[in-house]
């Protein structure tokens, strides 16, 4: 297992090395942003540190043979400031070498010109985790519930109800859902229409949680209830089930010592990969509800007529990080939940 960790480890680097990589090329293909401020000495410090950063070749004279500057900033003063770009190859050097040696991933150009990319992302980062995570832990149990009444009331009434629920609810996105959920409980009713300010009450920013929480559950709950209906009966059917009770187990006591234990192998490792699908799917409905989070950030980075470059490399790394480490993760958890199924045991 050790040995296979650090392999996993290992190749979920050079993994998000590459997809980082291309993502880079494919921005940097694109055309350049602007900073906006209305405040000159903002744009010039932007400038000036994009070239101490060797993204830009900087000067006071024009530089013959890099085409037109991408920038001039003349203050008044009679000195004009020149500001160029550097090739693609030398800036994702740069690029390279600023994150290992000074972990500066840039500065905003749109959401806040001049700021730190990756402190806009982490600041934004905790509510964003807090959404999903309290979705997962509120869809997990309710989905698993229905999932096993379903499975164990199969073919009558309370499993077709169930399934029928089931299959309408999983068929509507979370961002369908949310608008409705806004009219009937927020216009309707007496839950914010969207996100609160920093600085509201306590428990407006907590009830400010209902409606995207309950957004992004039902399609979770849905998803786990067919699954663990579909494992349960495939278990409920196996030889070895059938064997139990011919031993003297009561239908109690097979389902609870061997059903349910057997069904929950392939079902645990899935909160991890129910938790990305939210956590990517959460993107849309941040923006719908205006909640200050990093899915909020990226569509908000990327919609710019002047799109924010840095931000968006910086929230694409988040997403893609998070993703690779809950596969790690997913790959490991099954030779914990389940030993015969251990990598890198020897063979006797």
């Amino acid at each position: 297992m050790l040995k296979y960790s650090i392999k996993r480890i290992i190749l979920a680097f050079i993994t998000a090395f590459i997809i980082l990589t291309l993502t880079f090329f494919l921005v940097k293909s694109l055309p350049p942003t602007t900073v906006v401020s209305p405040d000159p000495n903002v744009v010039f410090a932007w400038y000036l540190d994009q070239a101490d950063l060797g993204y830009f070749l900087y000067d006071t004279e024009p530089i013959a043979g890099l085409g037109k500057p991408i920038q001039t900033i003349n203050f008044g003063d009679g000195v004009t400031h020149y500001f160029y770009i550097r090739p693609i190859l030398d800036q994702y050097f740069s690029w390279i070498g600023n994150i290992v040696t000074k972990w500066d991933w840039g500065r905003s150009t749109v959401i806040e010109p001049n700021s730190s990319a990756i402190h806009i992302i982490f600041e934004r980062l905790p509510v964003s985790f807090s959404v999903n995570i309290i979705s997962v832990v509120i869809s997990v149990p309710l989905g698993i519930l229905f999932g096993i009444i379903a499975g164990l009331k199969k073919n009558t009434w309370i499993d077709h109800t169930i399934s029928t629920l089931v299959m309408i609810f999983i068929s509507i996105p979370s961002f369908v859902v949310i608008i409705f959920l806004v009219y009937f409980l927020g216009f309707k009713g007496n839950l914010p229409t969207m996100w609160p300010t920093a600085d509201a009450d306590p428990g407006l920013k907590a009830a400010a949680y209902i409606i995207p929480v309950m957004a992004l559950s039902f399609g979770s709950v849905c998803g786990y209830t067919r699954f663990v209906r579909a494992e349960l009966c495939e278990v409920m059917s196996s030889e070895y089930l059938l064997l139990a009770r011919t031993k003297g187990l009561t239908k109690n006591q097979a389902i609870t010592r061997h059903a349910l234990r057997n069904a929950f192998v392939p079902i645990l490792p899935s909160i991890l990969a129910e938790f990305i699908g939210v956590f990517s799917g959460s993107m849309i409905l941040e923006s719908i509800y205006d909640i200050p989070g990093i899915g909020n950030i990226y569509i908000r980075a990327l919609n710019q007529s002047n799109p924010d470059y840095n931000v968006l490399m910086v929230d694409m790394a988040v997403f893609t990080i998070v993703g690779l480490l809950a596969g790690i993760i997913l790959d490991l958890s099954y030779g914990f939940i389940d030993p015969r199924i251990r990598m890198g045991e020897k063979n006797s």
